[in-house]
Formats: C-alpha cells, structure tokens, sequence
C-alpha cells in the first residue's frame, strides 16, 4: 500500500512503538504488528490491534496510571 502521508513510500509489515495520552496517563505501547512506511515510517495498524491498543490504554486509565509502558502481546 502507498502511504497516505508522503505519498511516496510503500509500507512493509514490521512494528512499531505506539503512544496515547488521556487526560494524566500516558501509554506507550511498544513493538506493535504494523504495517510501516518505509519512507517516512508513518504506521497503520489493523482493526483488531487497534481495538486492543485501546482496550490496554483504557485499563491504564481505569487504574489512574500517570505512565506505563507495555510490550505489545497477541
């Protein structure tokens, strides 16, 4: 697939590190199944990891974590 961003780079699947913030907690997210520009190193994730994405930051949040840093587990 072309990237939607730089237009020039073909994305190849690989990882990435994921970042969200809401309110006082940050989640970092690393080694993430993406599909990754190799351009410009914009990622995309799928319906299904995104879901799961969220659902790990919104447990952060439920728990009042300020930052937590997780590994990316299928």
């Amino acid at each position: 697939m072309n990237c939607v961003i730089c237009k020039q780079g073909e994305t190849r699947s690989g990882t990435t590190t994921v970042t969200l913030e809401s309110g006082r907690t940050t989640v970092i997210i690393k080694a993430v199944p993406a599909e990754v520009c190799e351009n410009c190193g914009e990622y995309y994730l799928s319906e299904e990891v995104t879901e799961k994405v969220h659902k790990l930051a919104e447990q952060a949040v439920q728990h009042g974590v300020e930052i937590e840093v997780l590994r990316y587990a299928a």
